[in-house]
């Protein structure tokens, strides 16, 4: 499969009568997406009222509680669509043309419904540890029709469906766009890559997708992870929308869907392949809750593995607690196919880092309990409603002040487990 992608860089956004993106700045009527948004009959049922608004890098805002994190982009060439199997139809994406709008994304926010979403500051020491303090974020806050706490999952489900929507509405302005630049991704089936790259070693990226239930849910072609087996995706797939976030895992080190479309393992890997290695495909496996899916899927990772005569495996985790068992199942079950494997993960150490780390020779994305002081902030898109109660605060997280002292856990890709972030340790 190839893959090109087309980056439109975005400079600006500001809200106009009109929609459209010219000269870098993206002209946003709310109304218009808004309207968008509610032709999903599930975003109507359950959905009361949106709110727009804009976050620019340094702003004094702080946006709470984050849902997801998204990434407009547009399919311009090829089969298939945005989000497949969710806003586009069941068509395998992963080749031809996209064009995406770099530097800017959708942010979804609004009243939870368990205890884990999170914190992107715009500045301050919080926006140091959030990617997403540095794109333009267009936030889309959703208020729930009344009862939505006995229907909890469908209003989760449709403030989703409703940041897929709007991501797909504002990268459809990209469409016929000509892009600032250019990149090219591909990789070779079994058989080619071996005869092409005869004396390379073949590496794997073992993905492992949150999908305990509970709202801990990530979607493969619109198909919940805990319903699927290991099987395999071309990296390419994963860069053109086939994989969603639907967890509400600690904001720390959940992965959004734009740390699905921007997965720096997979770009490391683009860039090593056919130089030092032979990237040979993304093997995709679930992080379920009992004992024996654990083992189905750590056996069945274990085997394709072995099957595709690899050399050695990235594993990357998704959350922490219930999945460190996955992650060392399938990381003791490759190595012993003779596969050198590396761990991405996180810590979770204790606020003074003492705590026993989860193993050795890992990859690690910081300490999500080391302690924060987060100052008070001019403006707030959101609601601070639930600080004290999210993964990471306490009873008296928020201050009379105004600023919040919490975990890490608090802040939106704090603590990544793809390595998406500014952390680690020694």
């Amino acid at each position: 499969m190839k893959l090109e992608l087309g980056y439109i860089q975005m400079k600006d956004i500001q809200f106009s009568k009109e929609c459209k993106v010219e000269n870098g700045t993206l002209y946003v009527n709310p109304d218009q997406v808004i309207d968008f948004l509610y032709q999903d009959d599930d975003v109507k049922d359950w959905v009361k009222s949106f709110t727009l608004d804009i976050a620019r890098p340094g702003e004094s805002v702080r946006i709470t509680p984050v849902k997801d994190v998204i990434e407009p982009r547009v399919k311009v060439e090829g089969p298939g669509g945005m989000f497949p199997g969710v806003i586009a139809k069941v068509d395998t994406v992963g080749s031809g043309k996209t064009h995406v709008l770099r530097g800017m994304a959708i942010v979804t926010a609004g009243k939870i419904v368990g205890f884990q979403e999170g914190i992107i500051d715009m500045t301050g020491p919080g926006a140091d540890y959030t990617p997403f303090s540095k794109l333009l974020n267009l936030v889309v806050v959703a208020e729930p029709k009344d009862g939505y706490q006995d229907h909890k999952h469908e209003y989760e489900h449709a403030v989703r469906i409703a940041g897929l929507r709007a991501a797909s509405f504002i990268g459809e302005l990209g469409r016929n766009l000509t892009p600032d630049d250019t990149q090219s991704f591909e990789t070779y089936g079994v058989k080619e890559g071996i005869e092409k790259l005869p004396n390379l070693p073949r590496v794997a990226y073992v993905h492992m997708l949150q999908s305990q239930g509970l709202l801990h849910d990530t979607y493969v072609y619109g198909v919940d992870a805990k319903r699927t087996l290991t099987t395999i995706l071309n990296p390419t797939e994963t860069m053109d929308g086939a994989i969603l976030s639907g967890n509400c895992v600690s904001a720390c080190d959940k992965n959004t869907t734009y740390h699905h479309q921007n997965n720096p393992v997979v770009a490391e890997l683009f860039a090593a392949h056919g130089k030092t290695l032979n990237y040979v495909c993304n093997i995709i496996t679930n992080e379920n809750v009992y004992l024996a899916d654990k083992q189905r899927s750590s056996d069945w990772t274990a085997k394709l593995c072995r099957l595709l005569d690899l050399d050695g495996a990235i594993v990357s985790q998704e959350g922490f607690g219930n999945p460190d068992t996955d992650l060392i199942m399938n990381t003791k079950k490759i190595e012993q196919q003779g596969v050198k494997t590396t761990i991405i993960t996180d810590e979770y150490a204790g606020q003074d880092g003492k705590s026993q780390s989860l193993a050795d020779a890992v990859v690690t994305g910081g300490n999500a309990n080391q302690v924060i002081i987060l100052p008070k902030l001019d403006k707030i898109i959101g609601m601070l409603d639930y600080v004290d109660v999210i993964a990471g605060g306490h009873a008296g997280s928020l201050r009379e002040d105004g600023s919040i002292e919490a975990e890490l856990q608090v802040i939106t890709g704090a603590t990544n487990e793809m390595g998406f972030n500014t952390l680690s340790a020694r």
